[in-house]
């Protein structure tokens, strides 16, 4: 049984409790913030038997086999090294850190140790995204990608009414690509690769960071076009054209119905069996790697990602 240690007391920490509940071989061990009666209120929440103030606290807990991280983005790098620099397992929300660069130093160094490092990108292990992989074939010659994540956050609202929240706090390296546009941006590299250039616009809001945006990468033979938002909504779906036939995405962090187009012939709809916990993915896979299973892979992914996230940075002010 792998024992995890929770840092954070957000929404996103209980789904990850929801999902480790339904996943064998892993349970909640602990659950840590600066605050103890947070903390204790939120294991109480979930179900944890136990609380620790801190991290340090929890990586030295003897009853915590490894830890997940949702605390602030800004925050991420500096607990994973100290994490491994613990000996202790770490399955980081996405994005896993602010940049490329990051990234791969944290890799090195978790691989120098010899400590399980793996983003917590959910979207990679849903079987929505593995049955339009495998639809890709009927599709012909691929010529446009259009992948997009466009939804309203409550706490944008806070926003409005002049105040700060982490979600959009530049200084916590909050921003609406960095929390929802990484998620079409994972799709496009792991079904397609690393497009040869990438472009972005995005739109500021008054926090100081971006609301939503929208980016344009070119490949060999068709265009990616991606959008992403946390200040409004969309009935759109995502979807991918080929020359023989379209393919319709319902969402891409995680499809559940697809319809596909052909130039000729009835229309195909897929719907997508899955489980009702969508993080279930990610917890199964962290649990494999913990177990000794080769994850060069996903890291290699994670750093795509987040490269293209450096340059629509860099190509896309606020």
């Amino acid at each position: 049984m792998i024992r995890i240690g929770i840092v954070g007391t957000s929404s996103i920490s209980e789904r990850f409790a929801e999902a480790v509940a339904a996943v064998e071989g892993v349970e909640v061990s602990r659950v840590a913030s600066r605050d103890e009666a947070r903390a204790r209120a939120f294991a109480d929440t979930i179900g944890a038997p136990r609380t620790a103030v801190g991290l340090t606290a929890l990586l030295a807990a003897p009853d915590v086999d490894a830890v997940y991280l949702a605390s602030p983005n800004a925050l991420h790098a500096e607990q994973v090294r100290e994490a491994v620099d613990a000996g202790i397992p770490v399955l980081v929300e996405k994005p896993a850190v602010l940049s490329a660069g990051e990234w791969e130093v944290a890799v090195s160094h978790a691989r120098e140790r010899g400590v399980v490092l793996l983003e917590a990108m959910r979207s990679g292990y849903d079987p929505g995204l593995r049955a339009v992989r495998r639809l890709l074939p009927r599709l012909g010659t691929l010529r446009r990608v259009s992948f997009r994540y466009e939804k309203r956050s409550a706490r944008y609202d806070h926003v409005l009414a002049g105040e700060q929240t982490n979600i959009f706090d530049p200084a916590l390296g909050g921003s609406a690509l960095r929390d929802l546009g990484v998620y079409p941006l994972h799709a496009l590299v792991r079904l397609f690769g690393a497009p040869r250039s990438i472009d972005g616009v995005r739109v500021g809001i008054a926090s100081g960071t971006d609301g939503l945006g929208s980016a344009l990468a070119a490949y060999d033979g068709f265009v990616a076009d991606i959008a992403w938002s946390k200040i409004t909504d969309t009935a759109l779906p995502s979807e991918i054209q080929g020359e023989e036939a379209s393919l319709s995405i319902d969402a891409i962090d995680a499809p559940r119905r697809l319809t596909l187009t052909p130039r000729e012939g009835d229309v195909e709809r897929i719907e997508v069996e899955a489980s009702a916990t969508p993080m279930v993915g990610e917890v199964e896979r962290f649990r494999d790697a913990v177990a000794g299973a080769d994850i060069s892979d996903d890291q290699r992914l994670t750093g795509l990602t987040l490269r293209l996230v450096d340059e629509i940075l860099g190509s896309a002010s606020v």
